[in-house]
């Protein structure tokens, strides 16, 4: 199977970005930093597993609220560019978008944690930039996919002062789980509880940190509230078949199993729906028997459950930086890898689509300077989170970064509402796993699941485009359809001819130009898409380049996107022109290559 798109990839424009950050003192008890730290913030980073954002699973935890939401900034706009875990933490760690990283899988060939050692990013990630900055960095938790009692030490994860990883194939046994201390060999915790366990590791690298008397860097990954994963070769260290796995309901701890006995997936418009929709193999599901809604509401209790045990590490955690006097000099962040999605488009339990459900996930921000009980609607990336921290810490941005560094000022967020980028690169290849089954000749994975898309939001507009490996081409106005019920081309629908008030065909030229860009893109050219099909500067907008003094560069210079194949992984043979052959040559970026 493989995939590739006719595509142009235009200038990759770049710039040295340097940038510095003077951290606010914490309170007058506060434990000095030493070293070349001086005043500098710490950053504590707490990054969930397959939380969503659209079914409310944040109104379940309440010490989120007390101590992130209330003082802090939430980003109702942020997403991640792979609703799969492997290839976002390694976007978000790295700054690239996965057809940057070329991790686009949770296992090799395409993707896993020997994927990223491959691909010579195990020294070019954020612990490394912050350890050269002068930070102590520390983790633990889930780092990546494919991260095992087999690959640990071959070789060790680069960056961390100290680390004690959860490890495959226990990632996911709730109460079998397997960390990995500094170079010390796996230990089983079988019988405990995976997230509580984490949390005690948490406490000590925090009090390690503070002993150690430098500005320092904490990465907190628990598991919950992902999917229990077992199979019975877990038992000996093996890994096993994806159909052989049994992928079972998150496990709370038992002093969380009574809670929420009357929760249920919340009753959305696109859950369940009577009409079929969506793209794909997605539009042919039935409609889900009462017996798999019942099934499907436990698993979303289930994961309310298991996300109290977070809830609490959030609690201890911000309480110790208050007892130690260093909250005030402290970034807190909250985020996850992907959202999730139960029941909505008739789907099961699982992510790796591009529905909001999928890819608009929680951000959580507070620190110094940071306004407090505030939300925002700029639009935000897992791609921006290593540019954002790097000048949280002083350090100088990288400019092969895809992202853009978030503000957070009040006069920062203000100045982004007008002149932030306005879309997100979505892009995933391979297969589409189903986590929560209980149908017996339900598969467990589909093929084909490759597509590349984009969310495009403005503030006259609320876009979703995609393109499938296949050729079949999905538009949404979320404006009009938050539930991204209606595909504007797909034949079945009535009849839509126009859109923004505009004939459809000359918005989705406009987006498939746009999609042509991002596809490939590297660089500055991923945060300022337009500038590359304007390099004169006169359209930084989807509304700028709907001026009718562009409708014949745009009928001349794009075609349809289409696909000629389907790949499992990024193949870049397969993923057609890295640019087009004489538009733009003056800003070509040399070290790329052309495809024909």
């Amino acid at each position: 199977m493989g995939h590739a798109l006719k595509a142009l990839i235009l200038a990759s424009l770049t710039s040295q970005i340097q940038a510095s950050w003077t951290g606010t003192f914490g309170p007058v008890n506060q434990r000095p930093l030493t070293g070349s730290g001086g005043s500098r913030p710490n950053i504590v980073f707490i990054l969930t597993d397959d939380q969503d954002l659209h079914m409310q699973s944040l109104d379940y935890m309440p010490f989120v609220k007390k101590h992130l939401t209330d003082h802090g900034t939430s980003f109702r706009r942020h997403f991640c560019t792979t609703a799969l875990c492997c290839p976002s933490r390694v976007s978000l760690w790295t700054g690239k978008a996965a057809h940057n990283t070329n991790v686009t899988d949770v296992t090799p060939p395409y993707g896993g944690y020997p994927k990223f050692v491959s691909q010579g990013l195990n020294e070019k990630y954020l612990p490394v930039w912050l350890q050269d900055a002068g930070y102590n960095t520390y983790y633990t938790g889930k780092l990546f996919n494919a991260h095992s009692v087999d690959t640990y030490n071959t070789p060790f994860a680069a960056g961390w002062t100290g680390s004690d990883f959860l490890l495959d194939p226990f990632t996911y046994w709730y109460m079998n789980s397997t960390f990995q201390r500094n170079r010390d060999p796996p230990v089983s915790y079988e019988g405990q509880y995976s997230v509580d366990v984490l949390a005690e590791k948490a406490i000590g690298f925090l009090d390690e940190a503070y002993e150690a008397g430098k500005p320092f860097f904490i990465g907190l990954a628990p598991v919950a509230p992902h999917s229990d994963i077992q199979s019975p070769a877990f038992k000996h260290g093996n890994h096993s078949n994806i159909t052989e796995v049994q992928f079972r309901p998150p496990v709370s701890a038992e002093r969380h199993a009574h809670l929420f006995p009357d929760a249920k997936v919340p009753r959305t418009a696109n859950f369940n729906p009577d009409k079929p929709s969506g793209g794909g193999w997605i539009r042919n599901l039935r409609k889900q028997s009462p017996e798999v809604i019942e099934f499907n509401d436990y698993f979303y209790a289930q994961r309310l459950r298991a996300l109290q045990s977070v809830d609490e590490l959030v609690d201890r955690v911000v309480r110790r930086l208050e007892d130690f006097g260093i909250l005030d000099n402290t970034y807190v962040i909250y985020s996850t890898d992907n959202g999730y999605h139960i029941g909505q488009h008739r789907l099961h339990p699982s992510k790796q689509c591009s529905f909001e459900e999928d890819i608009n996930i929680p951000l959580i921000i507070r620190g110094p300077g940071v306004p407090e009980k505030f939300t925002t609607d700029i639009v935000t990336a897992h791609t921006d989170l290593a540019p954002t921290l790097l000048k949280i810490a002083g350090a100088p941005l990288r400019d092969d970064f895809d992202g853009l560094a978030i503000p957070l000022t009040q006069d920062g967020l203000a100045q982004a509402k007008d002149d932030r980028h306005e879309h997100v690169t979505v892009e995933h290849w391979g297969f589409g796993a189903n986590e929560g089954l209980i149908l017996d000749w339900y598969p467990r994975a589909r093929l084909n699941h490759t597509y590349k898309a984009m969310r495009v939001i403005g503030k006259s507009y609320n876009l979703h485009y995609q393109v499938w490996c296949h050729n079949e081409h999905e538009l949404y106005d979320l404006n009009t359809d938050p539930g991204q019920m209606v595909n504007l081309l797909h034949p079945d629908e009535p009849s839509t001819r126009t859109l923004l008030g505009l004939p459809l065909q000359k918005v989705t030229r406009r987006l498939d130009s746009l999609l042509f860009v991002l596809k490939s893109c590297r660089g500055q050219t991923c945060t300022n898409p337009w500038r590359a099909l304007h390099p004169e500067g006169n359209v930084e907008s989807l509304k700028d380049a709907l001026s009718p003094r562009f409708d014949t560069f745009y009928e001349t210079a794009a075609g349809n996107i289409r696909f000629e194949k389907c790949e499992a992984g990024y193949i870049v043979e397969s993923e057609g022109p890295q640019f087009k052959q004489g538009l733009l040559e003056s800003n070509l970026d040399p070290n790329w290559h052309e495809w024909t």
